[in-house]
């Protein structure tokens, strides 16, 4: 479709102005000029979203209609001594056929045409059987088709702000061997003044101090699926993509939760347990507007005019904060043009994440978040991945998994903390 193709271009044109928006931010802008910067940036990238959403649903609509006509082509009676899934010798089988064709012939690799065979064998994968090491053609461990794990990236990316490359820092790795992220906090040390005639003081005590980070690969998985033959032949259209979405969906949920609030020890150093607190509530049950204040100038200014600084909460705390106001009688909370969802303290306005593995306003909880948020990095190792195999546990059918590996740290203790409430 030539509207894809625009939609493209019209796509990375934005996302280089925006770029370009962004790169106009300095360590000299002042407060209400960076503002503005990143109120024309978020714009932008509402834009860049809608136009995504767009392009998304036309290439869905592509590969719906693409799959249609393959499979009205591999429903359709074949002649003795024609090919299966063959038009006069120039049409070839998908993988998505074969491996429905697999599944109806229950497990018999023999039920199919050499072709086929040849399909689901390149697009097979090692995985683990019930009661084998590795797969093999006649034990059924074929994966499903390829459109599956784009759909599982795009549902991890809708379900929480914490796996979202554009609010964290997001490191991509093959493997999944340590990472080792040095640090340094000099900020506490300056110069002394020179007096004339003076050797300058050499005690050590001037040296820099370096410390270190660790980032592993912790695993996860959304254990077994079990599909029966039949659902498989009833919903031949879009099951696929059914599956993909609820293990995305899965694994999402548990990618955020993990890197919001888990504990650090055999698993992500989620950003609410790796911060410090920045304030502290006077009552356990309520936030006040000056409380807001004190606890967003409790971050360096040097944070806070990061393009990646930003205060989170769930949605209860979110409708908390909505009814404040500052001393003028302004709401907190605005919306901008855009839609996109600022909280105003001050003369300054930040953007805002709804990440509902926080935790609401209550006795020391911590409901609240906020600094520079690309000082939390979040190690991937590779894509994640869905499996499918035949199993005799509950043949005639079929079982899906998803599996995914990652961690999460905080680089910098000083750039994030938290607000927690009163006991």
């Amino acid at each position: 479709m030539s509207e894809i193709k625009e939609l493209r271009e019209k796509m990375a044109n934005l996302a280089t102005e925006a770029r370009s928006k962004l790169d106009e931010i300095t360590d000299k802008t002042d407060e209400a000029r960076a503002a503005d910067i990143e109120r024309e940036f978020d714009a932008m990238m509402t834009e860049h979203r809608k136009l995504e959403e767009r392009l998304e649903r036309l290439e869905a609509l592509q590969r719906a209609e693409e799959r249609s006509r393959e499979i009205d082509t591999s429903r359709r009676p074949v002649p003795e001594g024609e090919a299966r899934g063959n038009d006069d010798g120039n049409q070839a089988v998908s993988y998505r056929d074969a491996f429905h064709l697999y599944m109806r012939a229950a497990g018999q690799v023999g039920m199919l045409s050499p072709e086929e065979r040849a399909v689901l064998q390149a697009g097979y994968a090692e995985i683990e059987q019930r009661a084998q090491t590795t797969g093999t053609n006649t034990a059924g461990g074929y994966t499903v088709p390829t459109e599956m794990q784009a759909i599982l990236i795009k549902s991890m990316a809708a379900w929480g702000p914490m796996y979202d490359e554009d609010v964290c820092t997001v490191i991509m790795t093959e493997s999944g061997t340590s990472i080792q992220l040095p640090t340094v906090n000099d900020t506490a040390k300056t110069g002394v003044a020179s007096t004339e005639g003076t050797t300058f003081t050499d005690d050590g005590g001037a040296d820099a101090v370096f410390g270190q980070k660790t980032l592993d690969a912790y695993s996860f998985n959304t254990e077994w699926l079990r599909v029966s033959l039949e659902l498989t032949q009833d919903s031949v259209f879009a099951f696929e993509q059914l599956l993909g979405d609820l293990l995305g969906e899965r694994l999402g949920r548990l990618a955020n939760t993990q890197l919001t609030t888990g504990s650090g020890s055999s698993a992500p150093n989620g950003i609410v347990t790796a911060t410090s607190a920045g304030k502290t509530t006077a009552s356990n049950a309520a936030v006040t507007a000056d409380e807001i204040l004190d606890f967003v100038h409790s971050i360096d200014p040097a944070y806070r005019m990061s393009p990646k600084a930003r205060i989170m909460f769930n949605d209860s705390t979110l409708l908390a904060l909505r009814k404040l106001k500052d001393g003028q009688g302004n709401y907190l909370i605005t919306e901008a043009p855009d839609g996109s969802g600022r909280m105003r303290v001050g003369a300054v306005s930040i953007p805002y994440s709804v990440n509902q593995a926080m935790a609401s306003i209550g006795s020391a909880t911590k409901p609240i978040v906020y600094g520079d948020f690309g000082k939390y990095f979040v190690r991937k190792v590779g894509d994640p991945v869905v499996g499918a195999l035949q199993d005799k546990d509950f043949y005639p059918g079929f079982g899906v998994t998803g599996y995914v590996r990652f961690d999460g740290e905080l680089g910098d203790t000083a750039a994030v903390k938290h607000l927690i409430m009163a006991v």
